[in-house]
């Protein structure tokens, strides 16, 4: 073999000492198999939704087609870029124009931006757009109604937003009595932000009256939209007095939900409003589509580039696949599976609400309480089972509450075997509480300290000295 005409450099020399690893002592040598196998098995160990049902309450945990997840890896869609000419990219400015414009018919708007990145990113953008709206009146509104059901995000973006949030009790059914509204509405609230079906599971039954009294006063109303999935098909947020809507695309039109992202929050505005939406707006001329970015009254860019197109791409594909009929057939299966769920554990636990619910269900540990078993012990008994644990603790408003959402792409058959474990914990409950009291006891790791790590998180691996 010729000699090689390469320097042969010392890599000490080439690299500051204290940016070089130092070898781990015990590190184990170990083949491409048994590296393979590693972690393989240690995939094997987590729990998705292709493997198992999320009975997760208000965030909607449902399968999702892998066709979307195709078409999206499609090489025209992947390898495109945000630096691209609007020339070479007038067919993806055509498909946002086309999702905004499903997105508006879907929630009876009149225009949306697809920028925020997810639903609070949407809320935000939402509040904005309300706060430069009164500005451009040359009014200095303070606060902000926010029900007792709605989502956490709803009260930290009218904070972010500079307003004062003002609480709002639900009633005896669980929704937004209007009195209440009229009480505390008067020339210094912007608005009211309404999650609808909210967190109780409910539809807002007085929201077209509770949208005049906002109105009356010259507000705005803002609707939560993340539980659009018991909703769209059926009823159009704006004829119910409804000012602008985010949806989370990631939650109710197939992108796979959690991870920490990527998500997507579109708002939908009506027509008043559309003037402030976030810079570039895409807009066509002729046949051309094009980025205006010249918008006097926009609050501005809220995003790098023009939204998680991947995701973006996904929802549009879903909402083609399904058509009109399909996406309302999804509506009627996640309110019919929500309430077979509520039927058939009635008995077993408490039901603070005793009412037909929308896309989920509340129940309380009050049954078990006097066991001394609490939430947490059921959700971790679960886990034995083979189950995810539902939302525990939440709403707010429900002392012990299970939140539960089956979605509508779980079958009858898994939703009975989810019945008939959660009555076999019920039983538990009463004939030996201990054991679920030590919960879980087939898995890897057993009950965590989640005060401890929350108040002394180790974020950084330092080995031992």
């Amino acid at each position: 073999m010729p000699r090689w005409d390469v320097e042969v450099v010392d890599v000490n020399n080439l690299i500051p000492s204290h940016l070089l690893r130092k070898e781990l002592e015990g590190f184990p040598q170990l083949s491409e198999m048994d590296v393979v196998r590693h972690f393989t098995r240690l995939s094997q160990w987590n729990y998705g939704v292709d493997s198992g049902f999320y009975p997760l309450g208000s965030c909607t945990m449902k399968y999702n087609p892998k066709i979307n997840e195709e078409v999206a890896g499609m090489k025209g869609f992947a390898h495109i870029h945000p630096y691209q000419p609007e020339s070479l990219v007038q067919g993806i400015l055509k498909l946002m124009v086309e999702l905004g414009g499903f997105l508006s018919e879907i929630t009876g708007m009149d225009q949306a931006t697809l920028q925020p990145a997810a639903g609070a990113h949407g809320e935000l953008t939402g509040m904005m757009m309300i706060r430069a709206v009164l500005q451009a009146r040359g009014e200095k509104r303070k606060r902000v109604l926010v029900p007792d059901t709605a989502h956490g995000t709803n009260c930290s973006t009218s904070t972010v937003a500079s307003y004062q949030v003002v609480e709002i009790k639900s009633n005896e059914r669980g929704v937004i009595p209007p009195r209440k509204v009229e009480e505390l509405m008067d020339e210094e609230v912007a608005g009211i932000m309404v999650t609808n079906p909210n967190t109780l599971g409910f539809f807002e039954e007085h929201l077209a009256e509770i949208a005049e009294i906002v109105h009356r006063k010259g507000g705005f109303v803002y609707c939560d939209g993340a539980n659009l999935n018991a909703l769209m098909g059926i009823v159009k947020l704006g004829d119910l007095g409804v000012d602008m809507v985010h949806l989370n695309l990631h939650k109710t039109f197939s992108t796979p939900h959690g991870g920490g992202g990527p998500g997507a929050g579109p708002l939908a505005v009506k027509r008043e409003l559309a003037p402030f939406l976030p810079v570039p707006v895409i807009e066509k001329e002729g046949e051309t589509y094009r980025l205006n970015y010249d918008r006097s009254q926009s609050i501005g860019r809220m995003k790098a580039f023009y939204g998680n197109f991947g995701v973006i791409l996904k929802a549009y594909a879903y909402i083609l696949s399904m058509g009109a009929e399909g996406l309302k057939r999804a509506s009627e299966m996640a309110v019919l599976n929500a309430n077979y769920l509520m039927k058939g554990l009635k008995g077993s636990y408490h039901l603070p609400y005793d009412r037909p619910c929308m896309h989920e269900c509340v129940f309380t540990d009050r049954y078990q309480e006097k066991h001394h078993v609490s939430t947490l012990d059921i959700a971790k008994r679960l886990i034995d089972y083979g189950f995810h644990p539902p939302t525990i603790y939440f709403p707010l408003v429900v002392k012990g509450a299970l939140m539960m959402e089956p979605t509508e792409t779980e079958g009858k058959e898994e939703l009975d075997r989810f019945i008939e474990t959660m009555m076999a914990i019920a039983k538990e409950a009463e004939e030996n509480p201990d054991l679920l009291r030590q919960a879980p006891t087939k898995v890897k790791v057993r009950r965590l300290d989640e005060i401890l790590a929350a108040r002394k998180p180790k974020l950084k691996w330092i080995p031992n000295k």
